[in-house]
């Protein structure tokens, strides 16, 4: 239980560089995260126009206990340098609410994302619970005609075996994303990967949070891949924090978006991100 405290009390705050007590043990665990608020590098522009090369915008989602900067500032600013307007948001009282609540918020970030820039769909890319979170948001508030990909970063889709990991205090999400809840049964059934959304799955052996990894994968198809880094490139380090910042992951996001279908097992992807 206390690493499983001190993993999740660190997100968000590895950039930062910045010690924090266990949530559980914190007066106000959120004022000491000063990115709350703030956009990660190149996103939430609402000036930004799309391009017909880049027609629908990137959607970027945290995990639990992050913000809309914590962690993303390389992803985005790839996603911006790749043509993207890109934005974030901040969900569910640092992504601890409650999943369905959480679910709502990213309904409205989107259908504002869609005024703002008369795009139709969204791409969207999530870490961990911000992986899995969009599914409901696809799944029961009609979300599947609004996003066109959904790219997880080890993603919380069917939850986590961790030991204690539904007794974090004051952490609701933290409980629904346990193996096995009524939560994951319900949003897994009958259909992993509903509507004509492609999703893509991508995840290290070196995750710590979402145990096993392959809790990660979703029913591959033709509009499903599950991919993971250390098959392409077995020294990759990446573990459940830094995986939002290696390049190689940041690279099968990139791929995922710039085509049709969800990532290719067999794109041309290196250790270091594209060739």
């Amino acid at each position: 239980m206390t690493r499983l405290l001190t993993v999740l009390s660190t997100l968000g705050l590895v950039l930062a560089g910045l010690v924090l007590a266990a949530p559980a043990q914190a007066q106000d665990p959120y004022a000491a995260y000063p990115t709350l608020g703030v956009p990660p590098a190149g996103a939430n522009d609402w000036t930004c126009r799309p391009t017909a090369e880049r027609p629908d915008p990137a959607v970027i989602v945290h995990g639990t206990f992050g913000d809309q900067k914590s962690l993303l500032d390389n992803l985005s600013l790839a996603l911006r340098n790749d043509g993207y307007c890109v934005y974030s948001l901040d969900y569910g009282n640092r992504g601890t609410g409650r999943i369905q609540r959480s679910a709502h918020q990213l309904k409205r970030f989107v259908a504002r994302v869609l005024a703002s820039t008369g795009a139709a769909k969204v791409e969207m890319v999530g870490h961990s619970q911000g992986g899995m979170m969009p599914r409901y948001y696809i799944k029961d508030l009609g979300g599947a005609d609004k996003v066109e990909d959904l790219v997880g970063l080890v993603p919380s889709n069917h939850g986590t075996t961790l030991a204690g990991a539904g007794n974090v205090q004051g952490c609701t999400a933290c409980a629904q994303q346990v193996a096995g809840t009524a939560f994951l049964k319900a949003l897994n059934h009958p259909d992993e990967t509903p509507g004509p959304v492609d999703y893509s799955q991508v995840t290290t052996t070196h995750d710590e949070v979402v145990t096993p990894y392959t809790s990660a994968f979703l029913e591959p198809g033709p509009h499903s891949t599950n991919i993971v880094l250390q098959d392409r490139c077995p020294g990759d380090p990446a573990d459940h924090l830094s995986i939002p910042m290696d390049p190689q992951a940041i690279a099968w996001v990139l791929d995922a978006f710039d085509r049709n279908g969800p990532a290719r097992s067999a794109a041309p992807i290196g250790c270091a991100g594209r060739g």
